[in-house]
């Protein structure tokens, strides 16, 4: 009869044990670099679908007006632009909760893809307008949102989602300047024509750089509340339920009227740019660049260095506050250089507000439910494009340019002492 060694035995066992410790090890260290791999793919996409996005943006002013479209027309264009996109977000956010980051992500490039076909055929007003109609799922922002709240912890997602400000930026600097190049250089349909490519292979790169399935295996259980894998992806019932979780009603309200009077007067910088500032439309093209490269610093850089410091609450608190200081200083400028200043702290309310509502909102409700949530978030800028025009140029034609920062100021005194005096429920955290 064979007798086992207790000293091998226990040294296979602790070979054993290490080889198992090194082996998850490594399982978890891959796990990490490809989840950051996943998102680089969003940023990369989401930074050049907004490219593309400023570049038309920039050239649609003159492609209608070739078409014989006049500044009412204009209007009624930029209206169903947005109605479209205000329509859209809740059901894009519905589809990606539904069918993943990576079908979401696909859906807004090949929705972006159909947008400059149409936009490059557009040889009439009707074709000009029908173009707009894919606008109703082009919703980059959100599907890389999305991945990013899959792929992240609650206590990394704020910086994670700040960054995506960087792509922003950079959207905003490229694609105001490239769409005015081609465009000169070459004629009014070639960026129509870069974007239908460019879309195309962003289309590509979400469907092979992207995971199939993005959200930890933990993460998909439905709770009692959730709402995505049940009812009608088109049910604004299922939609608004998740207004009624803790916090989201209160939190969504600060997301929309803290920013909207500013939101206004940005509506009509183009008229306030010429008529009170007295710019020319190379110099107004040079304070498009230099917002882009503040929301470039202060998303990039400044955002997520905050997170590691402030908890959700004292960041949400100070950037309504600084909101009620810019509205001051909107309401005092008299000149562009005054505007300049004023920028920078606009830049870094708008920023901080925008990034911390949405973290704070997709930790509010369940995880299988982010989707729909960064949907209805994605809502509030359609909805400011929409009643914009008219609001705007209400206050504008009556009230004149102090009477943004005058409404500013109010609106954000009122939201601060809300903010002050509320128990808002909200996870105290802070990035690692």
């Amino acid at each position: 009869m064979s007798t086992m060694n207790p000293k091998a035995s226990s040294g296979g066992e602790e070979k054993a044990s290490g080889m198992r410790s090194k082996t998850l090890g490594e399982t978890v260290c891959s796990g990490k670099v490809e989840r950051g791999q996943a998102i680089l793919v969003a940023y990369l996409i989401a930074t050049l679908e907004l490219t593309f996005l400023f570049m038309q943006m920039g050239v649609m002013p003159y492609l209608a007006k070739s078409l014989g479209l006049d500044s009412v027309g204009l209007g009624y264009l930029q209206t169903t632009f947005g109605v479209l996109q205000l329509v859209g977000g809740p059901i894009f956010g519905r589809f990606a909760d539904q069918f993943g980051a990576q079908a979401a992500l696909i859906l807004s490039c090949a929705s972006g893809s159909a947008f400059f076909l149409l936009m490059s055929i557009s040889t009439s007003i009707p074709l000009l307008f029908l173009s707009r109609l894919p606008a109703v799922f082009m919703h980059g922002i959100p599907g890389a949102q999305k991945l990013i709240t899959d792929l992240t912890t609650p206590s990394q997602r704020t910086d994670a989602l700040g960054k995506l400000g960087l792509c922003f930026g950079i959207g905003i600097i490229i694609g105001s300047a490239l769409g005015g190049v081609l465009s000169t250089k070459f004629g009014i349909f070639v960026p129509a024509y870069v974007g239908l490519v460019g879309n195309l292979i962003n289309t590509m790169i979400a469907m092979v750089c992207i995971p199939l399935q993005a959200k930890p295996k933990s993460d998909h259980h439905v709770t009692e509340h959730s709402t995505s894998q049940s009812g009608n992806m088109f049910s604004i019932r299922e939609i608004l339920r998740l207004m009624k979780f803790p916090g989201v009603m209160e939190v969504f309200i600060v997301k929309v009227f803290a920013g909207l009077p500013v939101g206004l007067f940005l509506i009509m910088f183009s008229i306030i740019a010429m008529d009170f500032f007295g710019l020319e439309a190379v110099e107004s093209g040079y304070l498009m660049s230099y917002f882009g490269v503040l929301q470039m610093v202060v998303q990039g850089l400044v955002t997520g260095k905050l997170t590691n410091h402030c908890t959700e609450r004292t960041l949400l608190r100070l950037s309504v506050f600084i909101f009620a200081g810019v509205g001051l200083g909107m309401a005092l400028m008299r000149t562009v250089w005054h505007y300049c200043i004023v920028a920078v702290p606009m830049v870094f309310a708008f920023g901080t507000l925008g990034t911390i509502t949405d973290s704070i909102l997709t930790k509010a409700v369940p995880s299988s439910d982010t989707g729909t949530m960064l949907g209805i978030c994605a809502s509030v800028q359609p909805l400011t494009q929409t009643v914009g025009p008219t609001i705007g140029g209400v206050l504008y034609k009556q009230f004149g340019v102090s009477s943004f920062g005058y409404l500013q100021l109010i609106v954000n005194i009122g939201l601060f002492v809300y903010l002050l005096k509320s128990k808002i429920p909200l996870r105290e955290m802070k990035s690692q």
